[in-house]
């Protein structure tokens, strides 16, 4: 039973809570306000999941960053509902529509999807080699654990830049706001499994879909090791750009993670706004452990 569970977990919860609130907004027409409490089940769920089947039960433990990072949650989500209810303005605005809006609403909606993939997939891998944009990402990278909320863990400023990359574009072919909403509230979905500390083992799925398996890696402390595996929902623009990593044998844990050059990086709410626009002490990238190196080497 427990073996199903966890190869049915990351399909079962994304489908299900995404497939609810596309139902909801999109075929019964409802408020997509009420997509909020049912994100606040997904997480519910999520944390009960990660209590229950953990990878690494050290990830459930406070190390005095979960007020912080409720902050980060909260903050992050009021600026996704504002930028979701903004879309009725813009399309007002723009005089043209090219979206499909005779399509059927699943098709819209996987749509956006695969569009928002890939315009938040590049502007990610950008993230890792601009030097401005890699110091508001870096407030993400600086988590010594992994669990849900680490997804939506991020500085606002960077929310924005990887918004204007991902779903601009798509606003400006005159996305729908319904569809906009559920988007938004699949990203938020799709970021929980990402981050999550279930130990799913999602199978041939997985290596379809970014989730946690794969996604744990881009996180690694060790340099350049952990400028892999980009991709927001699906793993085929990493193997388009040579990023794709795995090794399914080894376990990461706390060691691995955050970022190895700056081990002391704030931890506090207000300290990580700031630390962009601060000067940081810069250490020594550390060693790359030898099961690693040897991964690596293999995944060429």
């Amino acid at each position: 039973m427990k073996d199903w569970i966890l190869r049915w977990y990351a399909p079962l919860f994304l489908f299900g809570f995404v497939g609810t609130a596309a139902w909801w907004v999109g075929y019964r027409h409802g408020p997509a306000l009420w997509l909020l409490p049912l994100l606040g089940l997904a997480v519910v769920l999520s944390f009960l999941a990660e209590r229950r089947w953990p990878y690494d039960r050290h990830f459930n433990q406070d190390h005095g960053d979960r007020a912080r990072d409720v902050a980060h949650a909260v903050v992050n989500e009021a600026l996704n509902l504002l930028s979701i209810a903004s879309v009725p303005l813009l399309a007002a605005w723009m005089p043209w529509q090219y979206w499909p809006t005779h399509w059927p609403f699943a098709l819209q909606l996987l749509l956006a999807v695969i569009g928002a993939d890939l315009g938040v997939t590049l502007m990610h891998y950008a993230s890792h080699r601009i030097g401005w944009l890699w110091r508001l990402h870096a407030v993400h990278h600086s988590v010594t654990r992994m669990y849900g909320f680490n997804g939506l863990m991020k500085h606002p400023l960077h929310q924005a830049v990887e918004a204007v990359g991902g779903v601009l574009p798509l606003l400006l072919l005159g996305l729908p706001h319904p569809v906009a909403a559920v988007l938004a509230f699949a990203i938020a979905i799709q970021l929980l499994l990402q981050h999550s500390n279930v130990d799913m083992r999602p199978g041939l799925m997985g290596r379809l879909v970014a989730w946690a398996p794969l996604h744990r890696f881009h996180h690694l402390r060790y340099g350049a090791a952990g400028d892999v595996n980009f991709g927001l929902f699906f793993t085929v623009w990493d193997r388009l750009l040579g990023t794709a990593f795995d090794a399914p044998g080894y376990r990461l844990g706390s060691r691995d993670l955050g970022i190895g050059t700056q081990p002391d990086y704030p931890r506090d709410y207000a300290g990580q706004l700031l630390a962009p626009f601060r000067v940081l002490p810069q250490g020594d990238v550390p060693a790359l452990p030898a099961e690693l190196l040897q991964a690596r080497v293999r995944c060429g």
